[in-house]
Protein backbone atom coordinates (compact mmCIF):
# COMPACT_ATOMS: atom_id res chain seq x y z
CA UNK A 1 0.00 0.00 0.00
CA UNK A 2 1.18 3.52 -1.00
CA UNK A 3 0.69 4.96 2.52
CA UNK A 4 2.57 2.32 3.94
CA UNK A 5 5.07 2.85 1.70
CA UNK A 6 5.49 6.58 2.91
CA UNK A 7 5.84 5.12 6.22
CA UNK A 8 9.13 3.31 5.78
CA UNK A 9 9.95 5.91 3.51
CA UNK A 10 9.88 8.45 6.39
CA UNK A 11 11.47 5.93 8.68
CA UNK A 12 14.65 5.35 6.93
CA UNK A 13 14.99 8.97 6.65
CA UNK A 14 14.55 9.65 9.97
CA UNK A 15 16.66 11.38 12.88
CA UNK A 16 18.13 9.18 15.18
CA UNK A 17 17.89 9.68 18.67
CA UNK A 18 20.15 7.48 21.40
CA UNK A 19 18.37 6.69 24.53
CA UNK A 20 19.02 3.91 27.34
CA UNK A 21 17.62 2.88 30.60
CA UNK A 22 18.13 6.07 32.29
CA UNK A 23 15.91 8.40 29.49
CA UNK A 24 12.86 10.22 30.89
CA UNK A 25 10.83 11.02 27.52
CA UNK A 26 7.27 12.59 27.74
CA UNK A 27 5.34 12.31 24.05
CA UNK A 28 2.46 13.94 23.64
CA UNK A 29 0.37 15.13 20.17
CA UNK A 30 -2.74 16.68 18.82
CA UNK A 31 -2.66 19.65 20.75
CA UNK A 32 -4.28 21.52 17.83
CA UNK A 33 -3.54 25.11 19.47
CA UNK A 34 -5.80 27.85 18.18
CA UNK A 35 -6.03 31.16 18.12
CA UNK A 36 -8.20 31.33 21.76
CA UNK A 37 -11.70 32.00 19.88
CA UNK A 38 -14.65 29.34 20.55
CA UNK A 39 -13.13 27.10 17.60
CA UNK A 40 -10.26 26.54 19.55
CA UNK A 41 -10.38 22.99 20.98
CA UNK A 42 -7.05 23.40 22.70
CA UNK A 43 -8.04 26.50 24.85
CA UNK A 44 -10.45 24.43 27.42
CA UNK A 45 -7.15 22.45 28.00
CA UNK A 46 -4.56 25.12 28.48
CA UNK A 47 -3.89 24.90 32.27
CA UNK A 48 -3.62 20.87 32.24
CA UNK A 49 -1.10 20.94 29.43
CA UNK A 50 0.80 23.80 31.12
CA UNK A 51 1.39 21.79 34.58
CA UNK A 52 1.96 18.86 32.76
CA UNK A 53 4.61 20.74 30.65
CA UNK A 54 5.99 21.74 34.43
CA UNK A 55 6.17 18.64 36.14
CA UNK A 56 7.65 16.96 33.23
CA UNK A 57 10.22 20.31 33.02
CA UNK A 58 11.23 19.69 37.02
CA UNK A 59 11.89 15.87 36.60
CA UNK A 60 14.18 16.17 33.23
CA UNK A 61 12.05 14.86 30.45
CA UNK A 62 12.73 15.52 27.10
CA UNK A 63 9.51 16.73 25.11
CA UNK A 64 8.60 14.96 22.03
CA UNK A 65 5.23 16.26 20.17
CA UNK A 66 4.08 14.23 17.51
CA UNK A 67 2.32 16.59 15.25
CA UNK A 68 -0.49 18.49 15.10
CA UNK A 69 1.11 20.79 17.73
CA UNK A 70 -0.67 23.58 16.26
CA UNK A 71 -3.75 24.47 14.43
CA UNK A 72 -2.80 25.73 11.31
CA UNK A 73 -5.59 24.91 8.98
CA UNK A 74 -8.28 26.46 10.54
CA UNK A 75 -5.98 29.42 11.15
CA UNK A 76 -4.17 31.18 8.83
CA UNK A 77 -1.68 33.36 11.08
CA UNK A 78 0.92 31.12 13.30
CA UNK A 79 0.74 34.30 15.33
CA UNK A 80 -2.50 34.84 16.33
CA UNK A 81 -1.77 31.22 17.60
CA UNK A 82 1.29 32.64 19.38
CA UNK A 83 -0.84 35.47 21.25
CA UNK A 84 -3.36 33.34 22.41
CA UNK A 85 -1.16 30.92 23.98
CA UNK A 86 1.91 32.81 24.76
CA UNK A 87 2.46 31.05 28.37
CA UNK A 88 2.72 27.35 26.47
CA UNK A 89 5.12 28.22 23.91
CA UNK A 90 7.29 30.35 26.61
CA UNK A 91 7.31 27.07 28.42
CA UNK A 92 8.00 24.90 25.37
CA UNK A 93 11.46 27.28 24.61
CA UNK A 94 12.39 26.39 28.13
CA UNK A 95 12.79 22.36 27.17
CA UNK A 96 13.85 24.12 23.86
CA UNK A 97 16.96 25.89 25.30
CA UNK A 98 18.01 23.06 26.93
CA UNK A 99 17.56 20.61 23.82
CA UNK A 100 15.02 18.74 25.34
CA UNK A 101 12.47 19.69 22.59
CA UNK A 102 11.70 17.91 19.42
CA UNK A 103 9.07 18.79 16.98
CA UNK A 104 6.86 16.54 14.82
CA UNK A 105 4.77 17.92 12.22
CA UNK A 106 1.26 16.55 11.39
CA UNK A 107 -1.72 17.34 8.53
CA UNK A 108 -2.97 20.36 10.19
CA UNK A 109 0.68 22.00 10.61
CA UNK A 110 1.97 20.49 7.00
CA UNK A 111 3.29 23.83 6.73
CA UNK A 112 5.71 23.29 8.99
CA UNK A 113 7.84 21.44 6.43
CA UNK A 114 8.73 24.47 5.07
CA UNK A 115 11.57 25.77 6.08
CA UNK A 116 11.14 29.41 4.75
CA UNK A 117 7.47 29.36 6.82
CA UNK A 118 9.72 28.14 10.24
CA UNK A 119 12.12 30.40 9.84
CA UNK A 120 9.32 33.09 9.53
CA UNK A 121 7.34 31.75 12.40
CA UNK A 122 8.81 29.97 14.98
CA UNK A 123 12.59 31.28 15.18
CA UNK A 124 11.38 34.28 17.16
CA UNK A 125 7.81 35.99 17.57
CA UNK A 126 6.56 39.86 17.99
CA UNK A 127 6.35 40.44 21.67
CA UNK A 128 3.84 43.39 21.85
CA UNK A 129 4.90 44.47 25.56
CA UNK A 130 8.57 44.82 24.32
CA UNK A 131 7.41 46.32 20.96
CA UNK A 132 10.12 43.85 19.31
CA UNK A 133 10.63 40.29 18.32
CA UNK A 134 12.04 37.70 20.99
CA UNK A 135 13.66 34.48 20.42
CA UNK A 136 11.22 31.90 19.79
CA UNK A 137 13.08 27.91 18.98
CA UNK A 138 16.20 29.56 16.91
CA UNK A 139 16.46 27.38 14.04
CA UNK A 140 14.58 24.68 15.29
CA UNK A 141 14.13 21.60 13.42
CA UNK A 142 10.96 20.24 11.94
CA UNK A 143 10.86 16.51 11.94
CA UNK A 144 8.33 14.35 9.93
CA UNK A 145 9.55 11.52 11.90
CA UNK A 146 11.76 10.31 14.44
CA UNK A 147 13.67 7.11 15.60
CA UNK A 148 14.03 6.21 19.01
CA UNK A 149 17.23 4.05 19.13
CA UNK A 150 18.12 1.61 22.05
CA UNK A 151 21.64 2.51 22.59
CA UNK A 152 24.04 -1.50 22.50
CA UNK A 153 21.05 -3.02 20.53
CA UNK A 154 19.73 -3.15 17.07
CA UNK A 155 16.12 -2.08 18.75
CA UNK A 156 14.06 0.91 17.24
CA UNK A 157 11.10 2.99 18.13
CA UNK A 158 9.88 5.13 15.15
CA UNK A 159 7.55 8.04 15.97
CA UNK A 160 5.53 10.14 13.10
CA UNK A 161 2.07 11.55 13.32
CA UNK A 162 0.59 8.75 11.07
CA UNK A 163 -1.43 10.95 8.59
CA UNK A 164 0.66 9.72 5.76
CA UNK A 165 -1.61 6.50 5.43
CA UNK A 166 -4.02 8.49 4.55
CA UNK A 167 -4.28 10.44 0.79
CA UNK A 168 -6.76 13.08 1.97
CA UNK A 169 -4.22 14.12 4.59
CA UNK A 170 -1.15 13.69 3.33
CA UNK A 171 -1.05 14.41 -0.60
CA UNK A 172 -3.70 16.40 -0.76
CA UNK A 173 -3.97 17.85 2.50
CA UNK A 174 -3.92 21.82 0.62
CA UNK A 175 -7.80 20.35 -0.52
CA UNK A 176 -8.58 18.84 2.73
CA UNK A 177 -7.31 22.24 4.32
CA UNK A 178 -9.56 24.14 2.10
CA UNK A 179 -12.67 22.30 3.10
CA UNK A 180 -11.99 22.98 7.00
CA UNK A 181 -10.83 26.82 7.21
CA UNK A 182 -13.95 27.68 4.49
CA UNK A 183 -16.55 25.02 4.94
CA UNK A 184 -16.40 23.27 8.20
CA UNK A 185 -14.88 25.64 10.81
CA UNK A 186 -17.80 28.23 9.81
CA UNK A 187 -20.26 24.89 10.79
CA UNK A 188 -18.17 23.62 13.62
CA UNK A 189 -19.50 26.67 15.33
CA UNK A 190 -22.99 25.82 14.88
CA UNK A 191 -22.43 22.14 16.07
CA UNK A 192 -21.65 21.01 12.93
CA UNK A 193 -19.09 17.68 13.09
CA UNK A 194 -16.30 18.08 10.08
CA UNK A 195 -16.89 14.58 8.14
CA UNK A 196 -13.99 14.59 7.11
CA UNK A 197 -11.40 14.55 9.80
CA UNK A 198 -10.12 11.32 10.89
CA UNK A 199 -10.05 12.33 14.87
CA UNK A 200 -14.28 12.91 14.82
CA UNK A 201 -15.05 10.02 12.45
CA UNK A 202 -14.88 6.48 13.88
CA UNK A 203 -14.77 3.81 10.68
CA UNK A 204 -11.53 6.70 9.59
CA UNK A 205 -9.51 6.02 12.74
CA UNK A 206 -10.71 2.14 13.07
CA UNK A 207 -9.11 2.52 9.23
CA UNK A 208 -5.90 4.38 10.70
CA UNK A 209 -5.34 2.06 13.64
CA UNK A 210 -5.62 -0.92 11.12
CA UNK A 211 -3.01 0.14 8.48
CA UNK A 212 -0.76 1.43 11.66
CA UNK A 213 -0.63 -2.06 12.81
CA UNK A 214 0.06 -3.46 9.56
CA UNK A 215 3.48 -1.42 9.19
CA UNK A 216 4.48 -2.40 12.27
CA UNK A 217 3.90 -6.05 11.56
CA UNK A 218 5.61 -6.37 8.48
CA UNK A 219 8.58 -3.86 9.68
CA UNK A 220 8.86 -5.60 13.29
CA UNK A 221 9.64 -1.86 14.90
CA UNK A 222 7.54 -0.44 17.76
CA UNK A 223 5.86 2.78 16.17
CA UNK A 224 4.09 5.65 18.67
CA UNK A 225 1.93 7.93 16.49
CA UNK A 226 -1.20 10.47 17.22
CA UNK A 227 -3.57 11.84 14.14
CA UNK A 228 -6.60 9.94 15.12
CA UNK A 229 -6.81 11.30 18.97
CA UNK A 230 -7.59 7.39 20.07
CA UNK A 231 -5.12 6.25 22.78
CA UNK A 232 -3.46 2.98 22.47
CA UNK A 233 -1.88 0.81 24.60
CA UNK A 234 -0.92 -2.78 23.10
CA UNK A 235 -0.50 -6.25 25.23
CA UNK A 236 3.13 -7.55 25.10
CA UNK A 237 1.47 -10.56 22.92
CA UNK A 238 -0.10 -7.77 20.50
CA UNK A 239 1.75 -5.79 17.67
CA UNK A 240 3.57 -3.13 19.31
CA UNK A 241 1.62 -0.23 17.87
CA UNK A 242 1.29 3.07 20.47
CA UNK A 243 -0.73 6.16 20.10
CA UNK A 244 -0.90 8.67 22.60
CA UNK A 245 -4.20 10.27 22.18
CA UNK A 246 -4.44 13.58 22.03
CA UNK A 247 -4.44 16.87 23.82
CA UNK A 248 -8.22 17.76 23.14
CA UNK A 249 -10.29 15.57 24.83
CA UNK A 250 -13.22 16.58 26.20
CA UNK A 251 -12.33 16.19 29.87
CA UNK A 252 -8.13 15.58 29.98
CA UNK A 253 -5.01 15.52 27.63
CA UNK A 254 -3.42 11.87 27.26
CA UNK A 255 -0.04 11.02 26.65
CA UNK A 256 3.34 8.44 26.31
CA UNK A 257 6.21 8.65 28.47
CA UNK A 258 9.15 6.28 28.29
CA UNK A 259 10.63 6.18 31.50
CA UNK A 260 14.02 4.28 32.93
CA UNK A 261 13.17 1.53 30.48
CA UNK A 262 9.20 1.24 30.62
CA UNK A 263 6.88 2.88 28.51
CA UNK A 264 2.95 4.05 30.14
CA UNK A 265 -0.25 5.78 29.21
CA UNK A 266 -0.84 8.38 31.22
CA UNK A 267 -3.54 11.29 31.57
CA UNK A 268 -3.64 14.63 33.09
CA UNK A 269 -7.17 15.62 34.30
CA UNK A 270 -8.97 17.50 36.99
CA UNK A 271 -10.05 16.14 39.69
CA UNK A 272 -12.17 17.56 43.15
CA UNK A 273 -10.77 16.45 47.02
CA UNK A 274 -13.43 15.76 49.58
CA UNK A 275 -14.29 19.56 50.31
CA UNK A 276 -14.48 20.37 47.12
CA UNK A 277 -11.69 21.75 46.03
CA UNK A 278 -10.05 20.95 42.36
CA UNK A 279 -6.91 19.92 41.51
CA UNK A 280 -4.67 18.54 38.20
CA UNK A 281 -3.74 15.11 38.50
CA UNK A 282 -1.43 12.62 36.45
CA UNK A 283 -2.99 9.08 36.63
CA UNK A 284 -1.61 6.23 34.37
CA UNK A 285 -4.00 4.84 32.04
CA UNK A 286 -1.88 1.44 30.64
CA UNK A 287 1.46 -0.22 32.27
CA UNK A 288 4.09 0.58 32.56
CA UNK A 289 5.51 -2.24 30.91
CA UNK A 290 9.34 -2.91 29.95
CA UNK A 291 10.17 -2.07 27.01
CA UNK A 292 12.40 -4.69 26.13
CA UNK A 293 9.55 -6.87 26.81
CA UNK A 294 8.03 -5.61 23.35
CA UNK A 295 11.35 -6.01 21.81
CA UNK A 296 11.81 -9.45 22.14
CA UNK A 297 7.76 -10.75 20.99
CA UNK A 298 7.61 -7.58 18.28
CA UNK A 299 10.32 -8.99 16.40
CA UNK A 300 8.91 -12.70 16.62
CA UNK A 301 5.26 -11.51 15.30
CA UNK A 302 3.81 -12.43 12.35
CA UNK A 303 0.97 -11.41 10.36
CA UNK A 304 -2.40 -12.03 11.31
CA UNK A 305 -5.36 -10.38 12.34
CA UNK A 306 -4.90 -7.01 11.93
CA UNK A 307 -8.25 -5.83 12.89
CA UNK A 308 -8.56 -7.67 16.15
CA UNK A 309 -5.24 -6.27 17.72
CA UNK A 310 -6.62 -2.53 16.50
CA UNK A 311 -9.64 -3.56 18.57
CA UNK A 312 -7.90 -5.00 21.69
CA UNK A 313 -5.59 -2.52 21.83
CA UNK A 314 -7.53 -0.03 22.31
CA UNK A 315 -7.73 2.73 25.72
CA UNK A 316 -11.28 4.82 26.38
CA UNK A 317 -10.32 8.10 27.26
CA UNK A 318 -13.11 10.42 28.60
Amino acid sequence: MLGLKRISKVFQSAEQIYIDDSSKIIMMSDCHRGDGSWADDFFKNQNLFFTALDYYYNKGYTYIEIGDGDELWENRSFSDIYEAHKDTFWNMSRFFNENRLYLIFGNHDMVKRDKKFVKNNLYQCYDERKKGYVPLFPNVKIHEGLVLNYKGTNNKIFLTHGHQVELLNNSLWRLSRFFVRYLWRPLELFGVNDPIRTAKNYKKKDRVARRLTEWVIREKHLLITGHNHRSMFPGVDEPAYFNDGSCVHHRCITGIEIVNGFIMLIKWCIKTKSDGTLFIDREILSGPRKLKDYFNKNSKYSEQNIEDSTHTSTTSVM
